[in-house]
């Protein structure tokens, strides 16, 4: 074999290894991270939860990133982006030089082939279950036409409407870059090209070796390990019993030393029944707002979540301080409200629940709810339904006020403001979720505008101004955006989470415990977000 050849066969050797994957970095450590569920496949079609999700984002690559602490994008696998004027195309750039981590090269056609399949419900590489691109693109195929690919760099979306959070959708973990290959028991082995690469999954435990060609910069540690504890007391316990580094649960931690918080993408509001009395009239909506104390609250739902005064999580781009939820309780204005509305002696209201997620003390938050408005002479009474009855009650609009939580899926804003208050989301029955059941034309007319511009300061702009309109109409009042935590060992560093609850662990380190400094008692304050 001539010298040339043998040197560019050893080279490759190298880089892939003698199996086809890439070798790991010998340098660095491993970091063991505690979830409370991991998923039993490596598909990104199914990255779900917020476990899922963590793994997946470590070995698919998406088009675009999440920038820390936001909901807003950078380059992932492409480059740059564009929209045409009538956005109804957007032509995207790829990055040159990545690879899989079985050493094939990426071409625009894998990317065409890897979304296509999550779009398109005939395609022979459709996962059985396809549980969040539906809600992203509004069905599937749903807002999407067709892909193209001109050349091996290039692909294009093609629209049926204009869809501005296109762009922000694509960084979700579910639309992970994946390429289908026959794994050793003759099934499909999905590859990626991200910064670590599958190299063990058994019960309760998944290893990911780093991919140290990754084309953001090798991993800082050596091999990623995911082990599954069964409640939050058993993670604890592996983190005290140094079988994991990072503790990342699904609630509150029980102890706080040591541990880190970010505000997520998910809300709990209140909606009021705006087509019902007495919440048809304004003031009595307004008067509810003035009632509510951010204070009062707080005590509520720590540690599991911090007040909201905003109809946007602040990880979500586009949030403004919207002023539906005033600084402090004022009983006095929400009377004056209410006589204005007509009701010097008051008004009643009864109370459902719904979708309260894992954690949060119900009771306690009811409880605070029903003084707050008692002061204000609003009387609340709390119905005793189960949370599956009080949908459904609420959903064919026979209640008067509900509590309920959404998320801000994708962290874009259309995808939460859109379906909370417009009127598409207002008719009556299972698929219900203006649960306000409120109809404002203008405020429709916005949030579509909202959805169809591509020009991000014109987005920026408009749902500013629906923001505003929701804190004067007050269909519904943020309450609270609940909390995603982790909690770790004191020698690990650069552990930074994000508020979608997909946090990169690429960049952590973990340092000898000799260097590590003690962490101070008591809790650690909340992660702000960067606008």
């Amino acid at each position: 074999m001539p010298l040339r050849a043998l040197v560019c066969c050893c080279v490759l050797a190298a880089l892939f290894g003698l199996g086809g994957a890439p070798v790991a970095s010998a340098q660095g450590s491993v970091l063991r991270v505690g979830l409370s569920q991991l998923p039993a496949t490596l598909d990104p079609a199914l990255a779900v939860n917020g476990s899922a999700a963590i793994v997946a984002r470590h070995v698919f690559d998406r088009l675009v990133h999440y920038r820390e602490g936001s909901s807003d994008v950078e380059p992932g696998l492409a480059l740059q982006w564009s929209v045409a004027r009538d956005g109804l195309a957007w032509t995207i750039r790829l990055r040159e030089g990545v690879r899989f981590h079985d050493g094939t090269p990426l071409t625009a056609q894998h990317v065409a082939v890897s979304l296509e399949r999550m779009l398109f419900p005939g395609h022979p590489q459709a996962p059985e279950r396809n549980p969040v691109v539906p809600r992203l693109l509004r069905g599937t195929p749903g807002v999407i036409k067709e892909i193209r690919v001109p050349d091996a760099r290039t692909i294009q979306i093609h629209l049926v409407l204009p869809y501005a959070p296109l762009l922000t959708v694509l960084a979700h973990p579910a639309l992970g870059v994946a390429r289908a290959t026959t794994g050793p028991d003759g099934g499909t082995r999905w590859v990626g090209t991200g910064p670590y690469s599958p190299a063990e999954m058994g019960p309760g435990r998944i290893a990911l070796d780093a991919n140290p060609f990754y084309w953001g910069g090798a991993p800082r540690t050596s091999r990623l390990v995911f082990r599954e504890y069964l409640d939050v007391e058993q993670g604890e316990a592996d983190l005290d019993a140094r079988a994991v580094d990072v503790l990342i649960p699904d609630v509150a931690p029980s102890r706080l030393a040591g541990a880190l918080s970010v505000p997520g993408w998910r809300i709990g509001y209140l909606a009021m029944q705006t087509e019902r009395d007495p919440f048809r009239r304004k003031k009595v909506r307004q008067a509810v707002a003035a009632a509510l104390d951010p204070q009062a609250i707080a005590s509520a739902v720590e540690p599991v979540a911090v007040p909201l005064s905003s109809f946007l999580p602040p990880g979500v781009w586009g949030s403004v301080a919207a002023g539906a939820s005033p600084g402090r309780a004022s009983p006095e204005a929400a009377r004056r409200l209410l006589a204005a509305a007509g009701l010097p002696r008051g008004v009643s209201s009864q109370l459902l629940v719904a979708g309260v997620g894992p954690g949060l003390d119900v009771g306690r938050l009811t409880d605070e709810l029903y003084w707050m408005l008692g002061a204000a002479g609003i009387v609340l009474s709390v119905l005793p339904e189960t949370p599956d009855i009080a949908l459904r009650v609420a959903q064919s609009g026979e209640h008067q006020m509900i509590l309920v939580e959404a998320r801000a899926e994708g962290g874009d804003p259309h995808l939460l403001l859109y379906p909370l208050s417009t009127s598409e989301g207002a008719a009556k029955g299972g698929a219900a979720v203006n649960l306000s059941f409120y109809r404002n034309p203008r405020l429709d007319d916005l949030l579509i505008r909202g959805s169809q511009l591509s020009f991000r300061p014109e987005r920026q702009r408009v749902y500013a101004r629906a923001q505003a309109l929701l804190a004067d109409e007050v269909p519904w009042i943020p309450l609270y955006v609940r909390l995603h935590w982790a909690v770790a060992r004191p020698e690990v560093r650069n552990l930074r989470l994000h508020p979608s609850g997909w946090h990169r662990l690429d960049r952590v380190v973990i340092e000898p415990s000799s260097l590590a400094p003690a962490l101070p008692p008591g809790p650690a304050p909340p992660l702000t977000p960067r606008p």
